[in-house]
């Protein structure tokens, strides 16, 4: 297949260029033709005056056979105008047509052209008479040079065939070898490697945006691939446990009469659960919903400054445990840096998520969020210092349902993070975690900054 196409493409690159060499050619070979031609009839016209005058008006003059500015195989006749004179039988004489004969009589001179030689007539008038004088000579230029010219020029075709191959091989090789490339790299991708992204360091201005839409195609179907994954295998799992403790709750209060307090302790006991699947629930919906329709999301400009200023209130009013310092030393001097184009109602959510963690799994210390920015980007760094996640088990953070192993004690679905890093993929964001076991954890967001000639 890419043999085929490497050839249709060298096609259509040598074909075009082989008409207008050939066209060109056959140019070059008619112009010269043509100039011959006219050039030696110009001079079978003065060979005709000349020796008309030498032959009727000067009769001492040198014989024309001995004139040393004779053409090539040169012929001379001299036809007098009278009432004698039969065209049909000199024509037949000469070998020439008769129309020749009155074009001359008529417009006083005229050309005929035979494969071997070009005859040129003029209507001569002197004080002998009347005379049709007709010169011809060899056709030089198709006995001498034609062969020869086609010659030249069918080898310069032919040179110009095999440098034009060269090169159209070339460029065609180096046209489709990023192509081939990238086509290669996305057969290895598959739904069990969906991480691998493409080179997008290519030199070529139109293949890298095709290499970063092709990348940011893969993200939105990695987060989708891995959200549709998670949700049908975490799902069933983490729904059944309320579930059951339903059931069995029910069954233990049906297996026989109770009494009204036993009635409500059980029924205290279901809506517990119950409200634990609904919250699960809606959880897990939520995250479908940022990985599947994260592009139909309402976007405006957001200022992320003023948007973690509502957070850090927001949080503060539900629990006043929650400590949050701001941190704006680092705030750029244009506030237009500080703009990402995105959905508020999300982005609030996911830097409450992180936040949040922070505040509950550092049992309620002191949490920093600082805000940076640069041309390209705006950075929210959030650190706690917390109880930390394992080593070996960070790498699992990102799993729906996954709670590390030293989060026990405290109230959580592992849904939070997960959630956070698809809201902030839709947002062409990148999200990194550091965190070291009873020391803290420390998040960084990197969000591209809006541009104005986004839309």
């Amino acid at each position: 297949m890419q043999i085929k196409r490497n050839s249709r493409t060298t096609l259509l690159f040598l074909i075009p260029f082989l008409v207008v060499i050939l066209l060109f050619s056959l140019f070059i070979y008619y112009s010269v033709s043509n100039y011959s031609e006219n050039y030696l009839f110009k001079l079978l016209e003065a060979r005709a005056n000349k020796v008309a005058r030498e032959r009727i008006d000067n009769k001492n003059a040198i014989p024309i056979e001995e004139s040393s500015e004779k053409l090539p195989h040169e012929k001379d006749f001299f036809i007098a105008i009278n009432q004698q004179l039969d065209i049909s039988k000199e024509a037949k004489k000469i070998g020439i047509k008769e129309a020749f004969f009155r074009e001359a009589i008529q417009k006083g001179s005229s050309e005929f052209v035979t494969e071997k030689y070009l005859y040129k007539g003029i209507l001569y008038k002197s004080k002998a008479g009347d005379f049709i004088v007709i010169t011809a000579a060899e056709n030089y230029f198709e006995i001498n040079q034609a062969e020869n010219l086609i010659k030249t020029l069918l080898f310069a075709i032919g040179i110009a065939s095999i440098l034009l191959l060269y090169i159209a091989i070339y460029f065609t090789k180096n046209i489709f070898k990023p192509i081939s490339v990238i086509t290669e790299k996305v057969k290895e991708i598959s739904s069990e490697n969906l991480h691998l992204r493409l080179n997008e360091n290519n030199s070529n201005d139109e293949l890298n945006q095709l290499t970063m839409t092709f990348n940011d195609m893969l993200d939105r179907i990695e987060t989708s691939f891995e959200t549709q994954n998670n949700f049908i295998s975490n799902a069933s799992h983490e729904l059944r446990t309320p579930l059951t403790a339903i059931i069995g709750e029910t069954d233990v209060v049906l297996s026989k009469p109770r009494q009204v307090e036993d009635y409500v302790e059980s029924l205290k006991i279901i809506l517990q659960e119950a409200e634990k699947l609904d919250n699960k629930t809606k959880a897990l919906l939520f995250l479908a919903q940022t990985g599947f329709n994260g592009k139909v999301q309402k976007k405006e400009k957001v200022r992320i400054d003023q948007l973690l200023w509502d957070v850090k209130e927001n949080l503060e009013s539900l629990n006043s445990k929650n400590k949050i310092h701001l941190d704006m030393e680092l705030l750029p001097e244009n506030p237009l840096k500080l703009k990402v184009f995105g959905n508020t109602q999300l982005l609030h959510l996911a830097f409450s998520n992180i936040i949040s963690n922070g505040c509950k799994y550092s049992d309620f210390k002191i949490v920093t969020v600082s805000i940076g920015a640069s041309d390209d980007f705006v950075y929210i760094i959030i650190k706690d210092t917390g109880i930390g996640i394992p080593e070996d088990e960070i790498q699992y953070i990102y799993d729906p349902f996954f709670r590390a192993s030293n989060t026990k004690n405290y109230e959580g679905y592992g849904i939070g993070l997960p959630l956070t890093r698809n809201i902030i993929r839709m947002h062409n964001g990148k999200i990194f975690v550091n965190s070291i076991q009873n020391q803290g954890t420390t998040v960084q967001i990197t969000i591209p900054t809006w541009k104005p000639d986004e839309v």
